[in-house]
């Protein structure tokens, strides 16, 4: 009886030659994916929050490029579409080279609403997505002086 559990024994282990391999290698190959994937979603998360930052730093500048005037004996701040596109203009052009200006205008005369866009591309696998992928951030701030 000990014998045939013996051959028995050797038989199963000649049979599993090699599959311990297949599934280090498929474990490998996966791990690369997710790790693939992590790296592009982050530097993707990445980019449009400086595209963010970029949008609310030149709402900003251009909240704070108004015309002043006195009446009624109070000082009133007016934005006007021109003043506001030349302050994002400025600021955009001061801190970033990727971002480009869309649009920059005054709704109601008191807030600065600016649009930027930018281009991400993947830091590893740019095969997949070789034009990048648009991304696009629009911001408001409101004058100090009203």
């Amino acid at each position: 009886m000990r014998r045939v559990a013996a051959q028995h024994t050797r038989t199963r282990d000649a049979d599993d030659d090699g599959s311990v391999l297949i599934l280090t290698l498929g474990y490998a190959v996966l791990a690369i994916a997710v790790i693939l994937v992590c790296t592009a979603a982050t530097s993707l998360y990445l980019a449009q929050k400086q595209l963010d930052a970029v949008a609310d730093a030149a709402a900003l500048a251009a909240a704070d490029g108004f015309d002043l005037s006195v009446a009624g004996g109070e000082p009133v701040a007016r934005l006007t579409d021109e003043g506001v596109r030349r302050e994002a203009e400025a600021m955009i052009g001061a801190v970033s080279q990727d971002a480009r200006l869309l649009t920059a205008s005054t709704p109601d005369g008191v807030s600065a609403r600016v649009t930027v866009a930018g281009q991400w591309h993947p830091p590893i696998v740019t095969v997949f997505v070789p034009e990048g992928v648009a991304l696009e951030s629009t911001a408001t701030s409101r004058t100090a002086l009203r």
